[in-house]
């Protein structure tokens, strides 16, 4: 797999993906291609031998990469692709800007995404996973994305395309999400500031924000994320099945259920994504024989075993 098409970004072989994961783990991509700009991606895209497979990559925060790496070249967008601008109360942002600067720019400018703020990773992986927080999703304000497909035609999608659902949606394999639109309510500048504080607070009170997670571990089975409102149930929460099961804490190497929040995955120093993934699905066995809930992964895991 030597010959790959010319680019004006980076295309960098054989590289590790460890360090691009919130979780610090993984093997090597095939190639790492880090394109210039959109038009650089759908050139190179629409070039590359229809048999190689493509997977986009966010900032790594929901994704665990197999110690044996991607046979793929891994498309990661960075600089050319994390634009932020408000028209009345519309947002359209690149898919590698941040859900934290969305939101915080969104506020500057009157318009409430603040459901965004405290979400890790960036707009990608959020349009893509169809992220929510405090009973909002990504879904309520969608307006529609840009995508290069895998022939490197650019297309737009509308929800129906992406027929969002809980932490799912629809996008054909190797289609690329460069940018989306989304629009919020009007709002205070201040008090929305005041509301994302707030929001980081209660986060750092309650979730390892210090430690290296990848956010969510599981799905919650009741199937829609936690509302944040005082009559919220706890009953179907990953979070609490995990408790019952006695698995708070539980370690496999390097890995471990958070103490302090038992849907999170930590890597303690020095875990493989075996440790993690065969913590995770110990979890997921443990669960399924006390409760006979079937708990599904939130955290996409790719690649190949070590």
């Amino acid at each position: 797999m030597t010959d790959l098409p010319q680019t004006r970004g980076r295309l960098t072989p054989d590289r590790p993906l460890n360090d691009l994961t919130w979780l610090r783990v993984g093997g090597p991509a095939d190639w790492l291609f880090q394109p210039a700009d959109p038009e650089d991606l759908a050139q190179f895209l629409a070039a590359l031998d229809p048999s190689v497979a493509v997977f986009p990559m966010g900032v790594g925060s929901n994704l665990i990469v197999r110690d044996g790496g991607i046979r793929a070249v891994v498309i990661r967008m960075g600089r050319g692709f994390n634009a932020i601008t408000v028209e009345g109360t519309r947002v359209t942002a690149g898919v590698a800007a941040l859900d934290a600067h969305v939101a915080k720019k969104a506020a500057e400018a009157g318009v409430d995404l603040t459901f965004l703020r405290t979400i890790p990773g960036a707009i990608g992986g959020a349009v893509r996973m169809n992220a929510g927080c405090y009973g909002s999703y990504v879904a309520d304000h969608f307006v529609q994305a840009t995508a290069i497909t895998r022939a490197g035609e650019m297309v737009t999608l509308t929800a129906e395309d992406l027929n969002f659902r809980y932490r799912q949606t629809d996008l054909p394999e190797g289609w690329v999400i460069i940018e989306a639109v989304f629009e919020g309510a009007k709002g205070d500048p201040q008090e929305l500031a005041g509301r994302m504080e707030a929001q980081l607070k209660k986060r750092d009170e309650t979730q390892p924000t210090k430690d290296r997670t990848a956010g969510s571990t599981f799905r919650n089975p009741a199937g829609f994320s936690s509302t944040g409102q005082a009559d919220d149930s706890h009953e179907l929460k990953a979070w609490k099945v995990i408790d019952d099961a006695g698995m708070r804490g539980a370690t496999l190497g390097g890995a471990q259920m958070s103490p302090m929040h038992s849907n999170f995955l930590v890597n303690t120093g020095g875990a493989t994504a075996a440790d993690l993934e065969g913590l995770g699905e110990e979890v997921r066995k443990k669960v399924f024989q006390h409760s006979g809930i079937e708990l599904h992964w939130e955290i996409m895991r790719v690649g190949e075993p070590g």
